[in-house]
């Protein structure tokens, strides 16, 4: 991915902590991702991030894609105790025993909805008609945590046998892969997608 010039650049201010933040947001977040193996990572991801910051899990990412074998979605279903266990011990991921076990079971309903609805992107972005939602907000103040659509995310998630999937989780999800556009409304990203 060709990453954008840090400069002087108007962006979201959550993003000016650092230029990890900073590449996040201007070549990832709230680009339209219609590819299933860059929704599971985020997913899964998004899920580790609950109750955390997202500035921690990016620091650990290059960490958690080798840990969870490039977040192949066919591997990540079929871990064995021992494989959790390797998990639960390694020190560059977050080592909670709940969320780890919950990456092999969300695998294994991503697996079942893409061979329900033929891609788990065809599903999930079905709930916004298959394209962005554009909310235009003016200040970060704007922007909200939840919304009835990821609340209705949320629940059909759950029932399909997800984990670690609630509304702010699913919203945060639906951020990062562009479902909805929550860049404010000067933030030159704006002006290059």
């Amino acid at each position: 991915m060709k990453s954008i010039n840090i400069d002087s650049q108007k962006r979201c201010n959550w993003c000016e902590k650092d230029d990890l933040y900073r590449n996040y947001h201007d070549n990832e977040w709230g680009r339209p991702v219609y590819d299933d193996a860059t929704l599971f990572e985020f997913l899964i991801l998004e899920t580790f991030q609950a109750g955390l910051s997202w500035h921690t899990i990016l620091k650990k990412r290059e960490n958690f894609r080798k840990a969870f074998d490039k977040f192949d979605v066919k591997k990540v279903a079929a871990y064995n105790d021992k494989k959790l266990q390797i998990l639960i011990e390694d020190k560059g991921i977050i080592r909670n025993q709940l969320k780890i076990k919950s990456a092999v079971s969300n695998a294994q309903a991503f697996i079942k909805i893409q061979e329900e609805f033929g891609s788990f992107s065809k599903y999930i972005w079905a709930f916004v008609d298959g394209k962005p939602i554009d909310n235009k907000p003016q200040t970060l103040k704007d922007v909200r945590a939840t919304t009835p659509l990821s609340d209705a995310l949320s629940k059909d998630l759950k029932k399909r046998g997800f984990k670690f999937v609630g509304s702010t989780v699913v919203y945060a999800h639906m951020q990062a892969t562009g479902m909805v556009n929550d860049h404010v409304t000067d933030c030159f990203t704006r002006k290059n997608n």
